[in-house]
């Protein structure tokens, strides 16, 4: 008799799809099985012939159980000063801007909410002041609100390129980048944009102001320094 060599394949195939839905089911069923005892033993509380009593972990615990994560020597031994200190402590948490800062004080936290807000947050720089303030501080690449609203781009009396809050022409000074070669600027730029720069530009976004900022770096001392070039005549 001829077999039907495509037909048995096929059967063939058939049998052990099925077969492996079996196995399958019955590996699933045995480690479910397994795992419920696991849980049952674990849950009667019973190691050997006595019982355990479930143990909350300290706040060290807790530091030595948190992920790995790198971290400067300084961060760890803040870390390793709050886990071991006393047990609550005044938290205030800063934004630090490339322009402005915003500051808010949270309150009285524990040592294990401090640990784990830390943990959560593991790219926030912690502190610890000399009253034993805790300050949390996240570095955002971006102007503050504020800044987007008041700060401008001049030059102050000691003719550095800075940041003001507000028009140049005050104290109001809000970062100091380098100093300028006003000769050579003078010299290289137009009349109007050199008023501009002593009345302030005006910037309102991040991308204002890394240009600002792009544009003369080409003018600090150094950099003309390091190019050999000479003001105009």
């Amino acid at each position: 008799m001829r077999v039907n060599l495509t037909g048995l394949l096929k059967q063939l195939k058939r049998r052990l799809r099925s077969k492996k839905r079996w196995l399958t089911l019955g590996s699933l069923l045995l480690v479910a099985g397994i795992a419920a005892g696991i849980r049952l033993y674990a849950g009667s509380g019973i190691s050997g012939d006595s019982a355990t009593v479930p143990v909350q972990a300290s706040a060290s615990d807790r530091l030595r159980e948190r992920p790995v994560v790198e971290m400067s020597r300084e961060q760890e031994e803040t870390l390793h000063a709050i886990a071991n200190g006393v047990d609550e402590r005044m938290v205030t948490m800063q934004k630090s801007f490339i322009c402005g800062e915003e500051t808010q004080q949270v309150g009285l936290m524990g040592k294990d909410d401090i640990l784990k807000l830390s943990e959560e947050h593991p790219q926030w720089e912690i502190t610890v002041h000399a009253g034993g303030d805790v300050r949390f501080i996240e570095r955002i690449d971006d102007l503050s609100p504020k800044c987007k609203e008041t700060a401008y781009f001049g030059i102050d009396k000691n003719g550095n390129l800075s940041l003001f809050e507000g028009v140049p022409g005050g104290d109001q000074v809000i970062r100091t980048f380098f100093q300028l070669n006003v000769e050579h600027l003078k010299s290289s730029l137009p009349q109007e944009s050199i008023r501009q720069l002593y009345e302030g530009i005006r910037i309102s976004d991040l991308a204002d102001f890394n240009s600002v900022l792009s544009t003369f770096s080409d003018f600090a001392v150094e950099a003309v320094k390091e190019r050999g070039e000479k003001p105009k005549i």
